[in-house]
């Protein structure tokens, strides 16, 4: 299975892509989305363009099976979070247009499930995404965010796969 992770975000979208075989994560592709260049902060149309041009690229080039995004924490900055909003409702779109059903993970979720501790730093998730992902060389944080998104997905859908089985295999 082929799950992509995205970090969803205004300027820098991050994106990343890996393989699961049952325990076995490996990685294959991971990068940043940038939104249009020149567009600065006046062409918001514009912006949400380029990003989803650039992740149906992406959804295109790598061929996800399934697809997961960070939830958006409210800060003080009501605009921003609002434009905030609008970039993982391209995030939400682009993989829904390819038919693939969309995980929602909450930022302390991703940060339990990889580290281990709900209220890690960036560096601390960079890390444990490298030990995940031997070898693997990060585009930058958002991609690291990414990715594990996308470790947290992997693992939920494995732990359902689990539950679904000892189900069947409980009912007889």
């Amino acid at each position: 299975m082929r799950v992509l992770g995205i970090d969803p975000g205004l300027r820098n979208l991050g994106w990343g892509v890996i393989d699961v075989d049952g325990p076995r994560i490996t990685h294959v592709a991971n990068g940043i989305c940038h939104s249009a260049p020149g567009a600065g902060d006046g062409d918001l149309a514009l912006r949400l363009y380029s990003l989803h041009s650039q992740l149906t690229e992406v959804m295109r080039t790598y061929a996800p099976d399934a697809a997961a995004v960070e939830n958006t924490f409210v800060n003080k900055d009501a605009v921003a979070t609002l434009k905030l909003g609008q970039a993982r409702g391209i995030a939400l779109l682009v993989p829904a247009q390819a038919g693939i059903t969309v995980g929602e993970y909450a930022p302390n979720a991703v940060k339990k499930t990889v580290v281990g501790v709900g209220h890690a730093d960036k560096g601390q998730v960079d890390h444990m995404v490298r030990i995940h992902l031997p070898g693997v060389k990060i585009a930058g944080p958002d991609a690291a965010d990414a990715l594990a998104i996308a470790i947290c997905h992997a693992h939920h859908l494995q732990s359902a796969g689990r539950l679904q089985a000892a189900l069947r295999k409980a009912a007889g």
